[in-house]
């Protein structure tokens, strides 16, 4: 897709030429419900995925690409913060929600009220759930979360059998999952191989403990693409999802914006704040509509690449709020109005997110969840 596709719905924000926005990212919602298909296809038919949809579905539009997950049969969606489950809720998603950090307890009220499930990774976390629900007359589903070895948050194993016996005296808290959080699972094999042995043995301790029926779920995209082992009965793409982790998956978004301004610069004229780049030649220099106010990484100063009528134009200088400058020397059919690619194809060349995060030091995640809010999301291939 590209900025003259008719078939999108845009964000009628900062409109550039033809009314068109400026700088938009275009996000084929077709392509996200063919990315869950790949997924599943490596799971038993058993397995449920969770899909998450936590900050804003990572960059790519909260409620747009979950309810394109939910038309295309997801199982559940993830989210970080109960704010992004009222959200979904709002627009009439109603499949099975679990909120997935803590810090909820506050809202234990409009938990129960939307019908949300809700990670547990400390027994604390159970008494506001629990008065909710009973004052509410209907219980409230939870997943107990052990930590295997990701250190951050989680029960500590032995601890495992001290909750099953409160929620044996819990009318109004369901187990509806037990979990974990792989570390390391798309870096270092030995130790996710270690996790998921220690996971496993959850489940002979919760048949024993009278809950043999719960579902297990440990694994990420890097879990579910690279360790089989690791699918247990549910798992919770995130990143898989948007198109990255695997190489039969694709890339849903792509970040475009508009060439605004063409100079011609002099043989050792220097270019903007701070002079960090001279000219070496005699040079056509182009001015686009993006900056680090919209998620164009600062880091990207000279040394990174927007593709430019089909050509990479270099980044010269330094990366600024709102504006950036290009090399179009070695681009002659680049002018003004010309589509700048930051993320995506143009031609027979390509930018990821891959690509930009190693730039940048940095990964995927970061690059994708930094487009900022003034980027108008525009979508295609919704149902």
């Amino acid at each position: 897709m590209s900025l003259s596709d008719p078939t999108l719905t845009a964000i009628p924000v900062d409109a550039g030429q033809g009314g068109l926005p400026a700088t938009r990212a275009v996000v084929d919602l077709a392509a996200v419900a063919r990315n869950l298909g790949r997924l599943r296809a490596r799971l038993a038919p058993t397995t449920r995925v969770v899909g998450v949809v936590k900050a804003g579905g990572y960059g790519h539009g909260l409620v747009a690409v979950a309810r394109r997950l939910e038309a295309a049969g997801v199982d559940g969606l993830g989210v970080a913060v109960v704010e992004e489950a009222a959200a979904l809720r709002g627009a009439g998603v109603t499949t099975p929600i679990l909120v997935l950090s803590p810090g909820y307890e506050a809202a234990a009220a409009v938990v129960v009220e939307l019908a949300l499930e809700v990670v547990v990774s400390d027994l604390a976390e159970l008494d506001p759930l629990e008065a909710a629900a009973r004052r509410a007359g209907r219980p409230v589903g939870i997943h107990l979360k052990v930590d295997t070895g990701m250190g951050r948050l989680g029960l500590d194993a032995p601890h495992l059998e001290t909750a099953l016996a409160r929620l044996h005296h819990a009318p109004y808290l369901r187990l509806a999952g037990v979990m974990s959080h792989l570390a390391c699972a798309d870096e270092e094999g030995a130790f996710t191989g270690e996790q998921i042995d220690a996971f496993a043995t959850l489940r002979p301790r919760l048949a024993a403990a009278g809950f043999g029926a719960i579902p297990l779920h440990l694994a990420n995209t890097a879990g579910v693409v690279h360790f089989p082992a690791a699918h247990f009965d549910m798992v919770r793409p995130g990143l898989g999802l948007y198109g990255y982790g695997a190489v039969d998956l694709e890339p849903v978004l792509t970040l475009e914006t508009r060439v605004v301004r063409v100079r011609h610069l002099a043989a050792g004229a220097t270019v903007g704040y701070g002079r960090t780049f001279r000219c070496g030649r005699p040079t056509r220099m182009g001015v686009v509509r993006i900056g680090y106010g919209d998620g164009l990484p600062r880091a990207l100063s000279n040394r990174g690449c927007l593709l430019v009528a089909g050509r990479r134009c270099p980044i010269i200088g330094r990366v600024n709020m709102d504006l950036t400058c290009i090399d179009l020397t070695d681009a002659p059919a680049a002018a003004v109005g010309s589509v700048a690619v930051v993320i995506g194809r143009q031609g027979g060349e390509r930018i990821t997110a891959d690509e930009v995060a190693a730039q940048t030091g940095t990964i995927a995640y970061e690059v994708l969840c930094s487009i900022g809010p003034r980027v108008a999301r525009v979508y295609g291939g919704g149902e």
